[in-house]
C-alpha cells in the first residue's frame, strides 16, 4: 500500500463512520497499521496501530484523533436531510472513481438515501440501476457489466447536478 492509498483508505473509513456506518475497532486498528507501514505520519497513528485486543475500546477515539491530526476529519451536515444528500454524492463519487463497486454503490444509494428522502427524482436513475442489478440473473440476456456501466453513467450524471437547496 502506498502513502496516498493509505490516506484514501483512512478517508474512506472516516466517511463510512461519519455517515453512520459501523466500522469495528479491529478494522480501525488494521487501517492504522497499514497507514503507519505506508509511511503516513501522525502523533496518534502509532498508538492506534499498536492497540492490542484488550485495548480495542480505545480505537474509535484514537482514530478520530488521527483523522484530526491528518486533516481528514469529516464534516457531515447537521440536518439529516442534507446529510443524506451528502452521502449520495459521496457514494456516487466512489462509484465513479472505481473505489466502490457500482452495484454496491447503487444499492446503498437506494437503501440508505433514496428511501429516507422519499425517492426524489434526482435519484431515480440510480434506484432503477440498483433494482436491476439486485434482480439480475444470467437468464436476462444482458451482461451484468452492462448494468454496472449504466450505474456508473447514472452516478456521473447525478454528480453533475447540484444538491437541492431546501426540503419540505
Amino acid at each position: 500500500m502506498t502513502h496516498d492509498e493509505a490516506l484514501k483508505e483512512l478517508s474512506r473509513i472516516a466517511h463510512e463512520r461519519a455517515y453512520g456506518g459501523y466500522v469495528g475497532s479491529d478494522t480501525l486498528i488494521q487501517v492504522g497499521l497499514d497507514a503507519l507501514l505506508a509511511g503516513v505520519e501522525s502523533e496518534s497513528l502509532a498508538m492506534l496501530a499498536g492497540l492490542g485486543r484488550n485495548e480495542e475500546l480505545e480505537a474509535p477515539d484514537l482514530f478520530e484523533r488521527v483523522l484530526y491530526e491528518l486533516g481528514l476529519d469529516i464534516e457531515v451536515p447537521p440536518d439529516p436531510w442534507a446529510a443524506r444528500w451528502a452521502l449520495a454524492y459521496w457514494l456516487a463519487g466512489q462509484m465513479l472513481d472505481g473505489s466502490l463497486d457500482p452495484a454496491a454503490g447503487a444499492f446503498r444509494i437506494w437503501r440508505d438515501v433514496a428511501w429516507d428522502l422519499d425517492y426524489p427524482d434526482a435519484l431515480q436513475p440510480l434506484v432503477v440501476c440498483a433494482y436491476n442489478l439486485d434482480d439480475w440473473d444470467e437468464n436476462w440476456g444482458v451482461p451484468v457489466e452492462k448494468l454496472k456501466n449504466e450505474a456508473i453513467e447514472a452516478a456521473a450524471h447525478f454528480l453533475t447536478q447540484q444538491p437541492p437547496a431546501e426540503h419540505d
